[in-house]
């Protein structure tokens, strides 16, 4: 079987595979292919991967010549297209925002699967590409907010004053919001934490941060570390213990997001307005449509001295990395569907296969796809 690697439309500059994971492939008894110039963003040019292993060819060829197609980002209506009938099409695809997209290459009969879509359970841990990303974010978000604050992040004391530290309130707790945490401790800010689950508080507290409480959250023990939608009433005191971390606050970092629904409003204009001149948002959320009432995806908005950024491209600032790790929960899902003769082999009973997947044989599969589109 072969396997084929698509070159990343831009501002994308991660890939599928590096050259490490193609010898991996290679004892699976797979062939892997690859667009040429696929990995130039991520440092790895053509020849490390024909040393590797790997053939590189044109995107056409790829596209003729693959029996999976690995393309992180949605390839394109001209691939998506020329794809033949039977085609696996395997990468983040978004499914809950893109019914339609999932229903029309349903009827091309393409099998497609969809890694935001993989069942957070323990065993899925290792293929968790949300997950590997999300850190990188966190991580790269601290960095970035460090870099347009105007002021020092850590406690400075010095001959001409002092310095105070930067105040940096992060809101959710998951694997970016602890990340952040992480990184923005070392630089030396004071965080303040929020999140809606209580379970979180003791982890928050291990790295160094303040746990803003609530009381009264809808239970989200079971929503794979995402957010719940809370009642009424919780939401009303919820926005006055925001707004009260808010006022305070040099920088925040929002990563709160619910499966399938737009992003939770936390940060309103009129918040906003109660910042100091000069402070920084970072909105993680801003790819599907951001927790502040101003956020622009991919785009800075100034509002009365307050930067609001919306970036859904962070880890693509670490291309390498990113593309590793990414790189590798793809292998690991890969092992589920080929076989030791390295020829492919779809078990439904898994259920972390069948979770993954959307289309097969013409169909959505998926059954919350299926109830959208319905």
């Amino acid at each position: 079987m072969i396997i084929g690697v698509l070159k990343e439309p831009s501002p994308e500059t991660r890939v599928s595979l590096l050259p490490e994971h193609i010898a991996i492939l290679k004892k699976w008894n797979v062939e892997v292919c690859i667009e040429n110039g696929a990995g130039v963003n991520a440092f790895a040019n053509d020849e490390k991967y024909a040393e590797a292993g790997a053939r590189p060819m044109s995107r056409e060829e790829v596209i003729n010549t693959a029996k999976i197609i690995l393309s992180l980002n949605n390839p394109g209506a001209d691939t998506l297209s020329a794809l033949k009938p039977g085609t696996v099409l395997l990468g983040v695809y978004q499914p809950l925002f893109n019914p339609e997209l999932m229903k029309e290459l349903a009827e091309k009969s393409l099998t497609v699967f969809s890694m935001d879509m993989l069942p957070r359970t323990t065993r899925a841990q290792s293929m968790d590409v949300l997950s590997s990303q999300a850190n990188i974010a966190g991580y790269k978000a601290v960095l970035h907010s460090a870099n347009l604050f105007p002021k020092y992040f850590p406690m400075f004391m010095t001959a001409a004053g002092s310095i105070p530290p930067a105040k940096l309130l992060i809101l959710g707790a998951g694997v970016a919001g602890l990340q952040a945490i992480a990184t923005g401790r070392r630089l030396g800010a004071v965080v303040e934490v929020f999140d809606t689950r209580p379970a979180v508080k003791e982890e928050v507290m291990s790295l160094g941060a303040k746990f803003v409480e609530v009381e009264g959250a809808a239970d989200a023990s079971k929503a794979g570390g995402y957010a719940v939608e809370q009642t009424e009433d919780f939401m009303k005191r919820q926005k006055a213990k925001i707004a009260e971390s808010v006022a305070k606050a040099d920088i925040i970092i929002t990563t709160a997001q619910i499966p399938g629904r737009k992003a939770p409003i936390l940060i309103t204009t009129e918040m906003i307005g109660a910042m100091k001149s000069g402070s920084v948002i970072i909105d993680l959320a801003a790819v599907t449509g951001g927790n502040t009432e101003l956020t622009k995806n991919n785009e800075t908005v100034m509002h009365n001295g307050i930067r609001i950024v919306g970036n859904s491209f962070l880890p693509a600032t670490m291309p390498s990395d990113a593309s590793k790790l990414y790189g590798k929960n793809i292998l690991n899902f890969l092992q589920l569907m080929i076989s030791k003769e390295g020829e492919l082999n779809l078990n439904f009973d898994d259920d972390l296969v069948l979770g993954t997947c959307i289309t097969d044989n013409k169909e959505i599969v998926h059954d919350r796809i299926r109830e959208m589109i319905n």
